[in-house]
């Protein structure tokens, strides 16, 4: 297995020294995961911290960043399990703010419930500042009359957040992840990629305008 995440949660390692460069992508750098992190709920439990982990490991990273590498990171992406145990808190914890994917379908509006809920916990205690910054609308079917009624109600209730750009079901989407894939590196000229790139472009747009409003 190679070391990842699993081992900074429960073991104490240093990001810094885990995270590998993506193929394709030189300025990418990603922490790796394995099978072992199916197992990091039950191994938090019993040590010290468990719902703060990530983010200590993340200070330390942005740390180190500044004092000895060339670069700082524009993002960290924290992609969490679906899922509202001890992983999502770390993330929660950990986080400054939301990007949430949601799928254009029924059950998916209860998930979000949930999180919400979740959400409203961590800020009044944890972590005060922790916002949803950006809601995407996946797996989107304008065909059919279902899509656009989770589409229109997520609109209503979120007006702010929702970007513009949506991602629609894709068969290439889809089928990236058995080639050991992103899209982007599969098919970039696919609708599936051009959304992703629509969506990433408009969150940059959005940060770029609230730094110039600072």
């Amino acid at each position: 297995d190679v070391a990842g995440s699993y081992e900074v949660l429960v073991e104490n390692k240093s990001i810094a020294d885990l995270m590998q460069k993506a193929p394709g992508f030189p300025e990418l750098y990603c922490l790796p995961a394995s099978v072992n992190l199916a197992g990091a709920e039950i191994d938090l439990v019993a040590l010290d911290r468990r719902e703060s982990r990530l983010k200590e490991a993340i200070l330390d990273l942005t740390n180190l960043t500044n004092l000895t590498m060339s670069h700082k990171f524009d993002y960290l992406i924290i992609d969490c399990p679906p899922s509202l145990g001890l992983l999502t808190i770390n993330a929660l914890i950990a986080a400054d703010e939301l990007l949430i994917p949601i799928q254009c379908e029924y059950y998916a509006l209860e998930g979000v419930a949930q999180l919400l809920n979740i959400i409203s916990r961590v800020t009044a205690g944890a972590n005060p500042t922790l916002h949803i910054s950006a809601i995407l609308l996946t797996m989107f079917d304008g065909r059919t009359r279902l899509a656009n009624d989770v589409a229109a109600s997520v609109r209503e209730h979120f007006p702010r957040e929702v970007l513009q750009s949506v991602i629609p079901r894709a068969v290439r989407v889809s089928e990236a992840p058995s080639y050991g894939q992103t899209v982007m590196t599969y098919d970039m000229s696919s609708p599936g990629a051009i959304a992703y790139l629509n969506a990433a472009r408009e969150i940059c747009e959005r940060d770029n305008r609230q730094e110039i409003t600072k």
